[in-house]
């Protein structure tokens, strides 16, 4: 009976040497793959609308003139839920207090980050602005979008705008 060719050739010396010398590297391969692989940041956006249906837009005192309009949001830290990091982000920014309903967007960002953008409502709160960071804060219809705002968000607030009038927000696939 023939043989398989793939049999009979003789197997390349390097590709063989590497892949066991990579079995026997067992315990350690994990940080091998993690020295070699990009870190990313992780970032998360709100999209919270009020019972009238208008968005939630903050005016950040450290993003680009002519851009200083967006939604707000920050970063994640290690370990902590996305849905509790927008809500924080929210809350650390305005004082505000909202539950995050659902994913509605995902995409990579500047260089290596990672940005997550959740729907959520306002439930309470009192007006607590981070003068730190944040210049100032409000509700805007949104059919009323400011011209500064962040070209991205106003993209994100447009594709949601169902979900802003009572309806659904377009859920990340």
């Amino acid at each position: 009976m023939p043989q398989n060719r793939e049999q009979n050739r003789e197997q390349p010396l390097i590709p063989t040497a590497t892949a066991a010398l990579w079995r026997r590297l067992k315990r350690y391969q994990w940080r091998l793959v993690w020295l070699r692989q990009s870190k990313f940041v992780l970032g998360t956006t709100g999209l919270v609308r009020d019972s009238e249906g208008q968005v939630l837009l903050v005016r950040h005192r450290f993003w680009p003139e002519g851009r200083q309009v967006g939604l707000p949001g920050g970063y994640a830290i290690a370990g902590e839920r996305l849905e509790d990091a927008v809500a924080r982000e929210v809350r650390e920014e305005t004082g505000l207090r909202v539950a995050i309903s659902h994913v509605v967007q995902v995409s990579s960002g500047f260089q290596l980050r990672v940005e997550v953008a959740y729907a959520g409502e306002l439930v309470g709160g009192t007006w607590d602005v981070d003068r730190r960071e944040v210049i100032s804060v409000e509700f805007t219809p949104i059919d009323a979008l400011p011209a500064d705002l962040m070209p991205n968000h106003r993209r994100l607030i447009e594709q949601n705008a169902d979900w802003f009038r009572g309806g659904r927000a377009d859920k990340a696939d």
